[in-house]
């Protein structure tokens, strides 16, 4: 599954020979020095020598530059394909280095979510940086910023009559109240102005419209609002028409990744280091599981920018078929009926191979590392997608993964690849060939 950290010597001596040994490629890395109790320095770069040579080679020129040469005896290594493999390895490595702030070394930021309080006699709702893995099923996220959260859950309340303050309560009608009972904002329970039973329809009502981002309430509306039209009673269907834009409205301040954190589920395609891999990542149980490396040998990738949405352009198994039987081959076998299916058929259990090894079972997480991958997921998805490598992909309704669409997605990944190393390679190409060009 992972690959093992690549391990160079270094003599502060002789810097030059073990720079030697290091490609100019994307890495994750470790500085060890001569002392087994000294920390070590672990960082990523885009390109691993180039940043070690800045390290590790004395120069006159930049005397302020940070220099280990005389501390460093070792240096371990490992090529990334992408800056979400470098992160994750990253943070692996300085979890088990720093414990709990390895976190706070990556600047990462623990995710928003939105809270259930359905323990609570009278449920609320509220914002955390800290959702409880015993109530995974009532914490919903992870959004972009607490801001974001907090603006979400105000819209979402605006469509239902949940109680908003924070006290602990013990209704009694003498209970003066707030701004929101006096609004009609608010059962309030707390001077008994409902049943318990009414207050607990509206917070399951609550719960469910968190649960599925919406989806629960714009179903109850339409079927009133079909049922309205059907009655001929046009007002009410209009009514009903802009309740549910307000709700369509409120869903869309829930990005699509916003699930309870139980249901959290994702599959994340990357480039590989391997030229013929696509890596991918699992993200299930809280925690980010991979890479594990998709072999693209035999796949015909779709050239992205010659714009074709023909079908047969899916990533296939490239295999030699006759366009028509010649006369030798008129008491052949008959070839079968559906090659490029059984081709599609090889790709999927391929890619179901690799998803089987990435759910296999193995020590559970600490709630720190489980933060820090929520955090680095978050970071990732809500990026601008000008600047978001890679894809992502959710389970459909029925909690399968949705194969083909992987492997579309592998093919896009693999296409961009191939596509920003031959551009690589033709810069350098130019570079090349400007520095031997006669004066």
């Amino acid at each position: 599954m992972t690959q093992p950290m690549q391990s160079v010597p270094f003599d502060p001596a002789d810097p030059k020979a073990a720079l030697s040994q290091l490609p100019a490629s994307p890495a994750v890395f470790a500085l060890y020095g001569a002392e087994a109790h000294l920390e070590p320095y672990i960082g990523h770069t885009p390109n691993l020598h180039a940043r070690l040579e800045r390290l590790l080679q004395p120069s006159a020129r930049h005397p302020r530059r940070l220099q280990l040469a005389g501390r460093v005896r070792r240096i371990d290594f490992r090529l990334t394909g992408s800056e979400f493999e470098s992160l994750s390895l990253q943070l692996e490595l300085l979890q088990k280095v720093y414990g709990p702030k390895g976190l706070e070394r990556m600047h990462l930021r623990a995710p928003a979510f939105v809270r259930f309080l359905g323990g609570n006699p009278y449920p609320r709702v509220v914002v955390t940086h800290r959702p409880s893995q015993r109530e995974a099923d009532w914490a919903y996220g992870p959004f972009p910023s607490r801001a974001a959260a907090e603006r979400y859950v105000d819209e979402a309340l605006k469509l239902f009559l949940l109680r908003r303050c924070t006290d602990d309560l013990n209704p009694d009608p003498s209970h003066p109240g707030c701004v929101y009972s006096e609004m009609k904002m608010c059962l309030a329970p707390c001077y008994l102005g409902c049943t318990d039973e009414r207050y607990a329809e509206e917070a399951s009502a609550v719960e469910a419209f968190l649960a599925t981002r919406g989806e629960s309430r714009l179903v109850q509306l339409r079927t009133e609002r079909e049922a309205a039209s059907a009655n001929l009673e046009f007002e009410t269907a209009a009514a009903i028409h802009a309740q549910v834009q307000r709700v369509e409205g409120v869903r869309a301040l829930a990005p699509e990744l916003v699930r309870p954190m139980s249901q959290l589920r994702a599959v994340i395609l990357q480039a590989s280091a391997n030229p013929d891999e696509v890596a991918v990542f699992l993200f299930e149980d809280g925690r980010l599981r991979g890479p594990v490396g998709f072999s693209t040998v035999g796949m015909r990738i779709q050239n992205e920018q010659s714009g074709s949405s023909s079908l047969f352009a899916h990533p296939v198994t490239i295999e030699a078929i006759p366009e028509s039987p010649g006369p030798e081959a008129a008491n052949a076998a008959p070839a079968p009926e559906a090659p490029a299916r059984l081709a599609r058929g090889v790709l999927e259990a391929r890619m179901e191979a690799a998803l089987a090894a990435l759910a296999e079972p193995d020590e559970a997480p600490s709630s720190t590392l489980r933060q820090g991958h929520l955090a680095l997921l978050k970071r990732w998805y809500y990026r601008p997608e000008a600047r978001r490598s890679g894809e992502i992909f959710f389970p459909e309704a029925t909690g399968a993964w949705p194969v083909k669409a992987l492997l579309r997605g592998v093919g896009r990944v693999a296409a961009r690849a191939m596509g920003a190393a031959a551009e690589k390679q033709s810069t350098t190409d130019t570079l090349s060939g400007q520095g031997n060009a006669p004066a």
